[in-house]
């Protein structure tokens, strides 16, 4: 559905429901509030106001009710001077540690519902949550605060001393090796003889095997193994196996090659730790279980990540998404599992509305499915909002 020309009466009815809602909700602030930059977009507005302190948290919430604006944010970098009009005179105190995984990093991301798109991103979420920066980089769970972004992924919050003074540098090496970035086999596999000869006096070896890590080794080492382990199993658990390796995204001719080099002698070795010397298999199980096990928060991208920015804006947690007119919803890890946005996250009533719709359209939200149809539509509040926040219907009339 192409996207519609939201009318005057539908950005007053939004910006209404915003600041009913700013109204009766008093946001939990930042950690160290007054040394952040605030920075807002407005219904029917163009670019950005930012640049903005509050030295009182009473301020921000009657700014917030006043203003009602479509989009929030705040600065994960600490000021001497926050509200200083140029970043170079505002003099950097330090930043928390951002990531921003969201569904414009999944692969064909266009093609798939909704909803889906966010249960693929929670699992990537957890993985980087559980994973790495828990298991591998050692930070304590009450360092992390996560949040649903309102919109189509999920936020961590690193705020531990180790990372406040990192530079973008060093932040860029933690997401390289989150990404699994230019992970080198010689790393993860290492070399075994398999037998030595005499040779004019000389001892060398007769045969070599790649030698692979046990998969409950710390780091990557453990990780690829156990990347190799699944996929190994879900190729041979296939009742198309050709088909399966396919799926990998190999062609016809490499998949054919695979399913030759994996003899059942082979198969047997893998599984006892030992991965020989055919470059197709090698090359196959290292990509792939790096594929599986990297979190994909970064893949693709051609700019600079939100972790590595020292200065960058994040949205402000309780605010509302403009585009959805869901919450910035604080979820704990105890939750994250059964967390679901499309209920959680919603915090407008059943109230019936009425929208005029560009073209069908099948939305679930609230444990329900709702099909509506181009043309008049009568729909709950917060369906309304969503629909009317994704440009795909306006008000009916001038409904506040």
């Amino acid at each position: 559905m192409n996207a519609v020309n939201l009318s005057k009466e539908s950005l007053y009815f939004l910006q209404d429901q915003f600041r009913s809602y700013y109204t009766k909700n008093i946001l939990s602030v930042p950690d160290r509030f007054s040394r952040r930059e605030y920075a807002f977009v407005f219904f029917g507005g163009r670019g950005m106001l930012r640049h903005l302190a509050f030295h009182r948290k009473q301020y921000l919430q009657e700014f917030l009710q006043k203003k009602a604006p479509m989009h929030a944010y705040y600065s994960t970098a600490y000021y001497q001077h926050p509200d200083a009009p140029r970043m170079t005179e505002k003099e950097w105190m330090g930043a928390e540690l951002i990531f921003d995984l969201d569904a414009d990093h999944l692969p064909n991301a266009e093609k798939i519902p909704y909803e889906k798109q966010l249960e693929l991103v929670k699992i990537e979420f957890i993985k980087l949550v559980d994973d790495f920066l828990m298991n591998d980089f050692g930070f304590p769970e009450e360092s992390m605060d996560l949040y649903f972004s309102g919109g189509r992924g999920y936020h961590c919050h690193v705020k531990h001393p180790s990372i406040y003074q990192l530079s973008s540098g060093d932040r860029r090496e933690i997401v390289d090796y989150i990404t699994g970035r230019d992970l080198n086999e010689s790393l993860v596999f290492h070399e075994e003889s398999t037998g030595v000869a005499q040779i004019k006096g000389k001892t060398v070896s007769t045969g070599k095997r790649l030698k692979m890590p046990k998969p409950d080794e710390p780091g990557w080492r453990g990780r690829i193994s156990q990347g190799l382990i699944d996929i190994l199993n879900d190729i041979l658990e296939s009742d198309d196996p050709l088909l399966k390796l396919k799926q990998y995204g190999v062609s016809d001719y490499t998949a054919q090659k695979l399913l030759e080099d994996l003899s059942s002698s082979r198969i047997e070795r893998i599984k006892q730790g030992n991965l020989d010397q055919s470059k197709t298999i090698r090359r196959f199980f290292l990509n792939n279980a790096l594929r599986k096990k990297a979190v994909s928060f970064a893949a693709g991208e051609t700019e600079e990540p939100v972790t590595c920015d020292v200065k960058r804006l994040i949205r402000l947690p309780g605010s509302l998404h403009g585009k959805t007119g869901f919450k910035v919803s604080r979820v704990t890890l105890d939750t994250l599992d059964e967390y679901d946005p499309l209920t959680e996250a919603i915090v407008f009533d059943d109230s019936p509305i009425s929208v005029l719709m560009e073209g069908d359209a099948t939305v679930t939200l609230n444990h329900q499915t709702f099909t509506v149809s181009e043309g008049l539509n009568e729909v709950p509040l917060f369906l309304a909002m969503f629909l009317i926040g994704k440009k795909m219907a306006n008000i009916a009339t001038k409904q506040h």
